[in-house]
């Protein structure tokens, strides 16, 4: 037992070595590697960031052929860090367990990677490293016959609605029309025309405001069953590949995003732009609203009474 315990807080090289099913195979290893990150479910943990320690060990086949001392043929550690990089770039995360296990499963879809140990701690939540430890192999991915970082992901068609368009007589028409699109179709709204409360603090306020797109898109969906409040971005992956008409409810993704927007939900039209940019739309479109001072995608404007999409 002791010498369990014992090994349950070795390095992942060691735990790799104890464990291998058919003796040791050829490793890398990433040790101690520091990042300052926010993440963490804590209120008192958003809005500043804490060091994230990572200690990872990937299994590889060994090289039948000569080495020639050529990089291209291994598995370079540059591929650990990147991937530790692209997971913490890709959204504000709560928990250890979700990151450990995306970058596990970045590491796997490389073709060298045989079973990877990731072990992720918080070395500034307690007196000592609190963290987890899994570890993957690429038979966890068998069920996943394309690699989730393939460039699959659907460019989707983002509509922003006015209050006058949500009222709108026309508005089944439309959604007609937008069903019939070959992309999919994603729904903005601003806030209602009630004063959401006033709280007299700017991150507070914010939440509100956030809150308040949110009833909005509710009294949308309530419009027509077609529309369908999400949240996160696996639920848009999911209706985008399924061909569902989202409405979007701002609050998770706004302040999830590692690069988040800088404008408020006081400018709805703008916050649309940003998340046209940030979910890769191929397009924008704004029926009864002007367009916002800047957009990394392409705008297009419609007339409530004139609107044909």
């Amino acid at each position: 037992m002791s010498n369990e315990i014992r090994l349950a807080f070795e390095h992942p090289a060691e735990r790799a070595d104890a464990t291998a099913p058919d003796g040791p195979l050829d490793r890398i290893s990433l040790r101690d590697h520091i990042v300052e990150v926010e993440i963490g479910a804590f209120q008192a943990e958003r809005g500043t960031t804490q060091r994230i320690c990572f200690n990872v060990v990937v299994e590889v086949r060994p090289i039948t052929n000569p080495l020639d001392d050529d990089v291209d043929r291994i598995l370079s550690y540059d591929k650990v860090t990147e991937a530790i990089a692209a997971e913490l770039a890709e959204e504000r995360l709560n928990l250890l367990e979700t990151l450990a296990e995306r970058i596990a499963e970045r590491i796997l879809w490389e073709p060298q990677a045989v079973r990877t140990f990731v072990r992720v701690e918080k070395l500034d939540r307690g007196p000592g490293a609190l963290g987890v430890e899994i570890v993957r192999s690429v038979d966890d991915l068998k069920t996943k016959p394309v690699s989730p970082h393939a460039d699959t992901t659907p460019h989707p068609h983002v509509v922003f609605l006015t209050n006058a368009a949500i009222r709108s007589a026309n508005l089944p028409q439309w959604l007609d029309q937008l069903e019939a699109r070959a992309e999919p179709v994603i729904l903005c709204v601003g806030q209602s025309a009630t004063d959401s409360p006033k709280t007299g603090h700017r991150m507070t306020q914010r939440r509100v405001d956030l809150l308040a797109i949110e009833q909005n898109a509710w009294v949308l969906a309530g419009r027509d069953n077609r529309c369908v409040v999400v949240s996160t971005r696996t639920e848009l992956d999911w209706a985008m590949k399924n061909g569902q008409i989202s409405v979007w409810a701002p609050s998770k993704i706004v302040l999830d995003a590692v690069d988040g927007p800088t404008v408020g939900p006081n400018d709805p039209v703008a916050l649309a732009a940003w998340f046209s940019g940030h979910i890769e739309a191929s397009d924008l479109l704004l029926i009864g609203e002007r367009p916002p001072t800047r957009s990394s995608v392409p705008v297009l404007v419609q007339d409530i009474a004139q609107s044909g999409l």
